[in-house]
């Protein structure tokens, strides 16, 4: 046996096996008995530390903002525009380190609270650009809520971290639209190039969000 399977069995061991499962198997795929059977515990073990699948999926995603954070460096002089464009660029970033990362963070709380003074500073430089609380969590969730979406397309496309070529057949499908040359030809756009698709849609929505409560830098 492992020294990783006779180790003690907490919270942060059960999630870290979840993660690295979840690139083998996907979302689907990722039960507790599947979990159980890698940390060579029975399943009922499991429920000591996490009541349901929703449970563990809440810790798997808090590890992952943890490593985000990690690899997110925010500078106490950014604008408002700048910090938005690196939450969110770290944030995609982390979720396509695992298969269906995205869906693990869709609709998932934070177990913890490490996440509070960062969000604190965010609001306030928001706030001192001139929103209210009520525009900067908008702000706030508008942008979050585009790169989750971004990334859950950009993952139904690349299932795996490691995936190079997408889902979608661009040649094939123009050839079906030729009858539909703007559209046939929006495949090469729709499909490829993500990192040029993500910054635009980004920088469109910080800049629609500058216009819609009228603040600057």
């Amino acid at each position: 046996m492992s020294a990783e399977r006779r180790s003690p069995l907490d919270r942060a061991r059960v999630a870290e096996t979840a993660l690295r499962l979840l690139n083998e198997v996907g979302l689907d795929g990722l039960t507790l008995r599947a979990i159980a059977k890698e940390l060579d515990v029975k399943a009922p073990a499991l429920y000591w530390h996490f009541k349901d699948k929703q449970a563990l999926l809440d810790e798997m995603a808090t590890q992952m903002y943890r490593r985000m954070v990690a690899g997110t460096e925010l500078e106490p002089g950014d604008t408002w525009q700048e910090r938005l464009l690196k939450i969110n660029r770290g944030l995609r970033t982390a979720l396509l380190d695992y298969r269906d990362g995205a869906r693990v963070f869709s609709g998932s709380l934070f177990t913890g609270t490490d996440h509070a003074p960062a969000l604190e500073a965010n609001l306030r430089l928001l706030l001192d650009a001139g929103m209210t609380l009520v525009q900067a969590v908008d702000a706030g969730r508008t942008a979050h809520a585009y790169t989750i979406g971004f990334v859950t397309e950009e993952q139904g496309m690349h299932p795996l971290p490691s995936d190079e070529k997408a889902r979608a057949d661009i040649t094939d499908r123009a050839r079906r639209m030729a009858d539909h040359p703007l559209a046939a030809a929006a495949g090469e756009l729709l499909f490829d190039d993500y990192d040029r698709q993500f910054e635009e849609g980004l920088a469109v929505v910080v800049a629609g969000i500058g216009a819609r409560y009228k603040v600057a830098s």
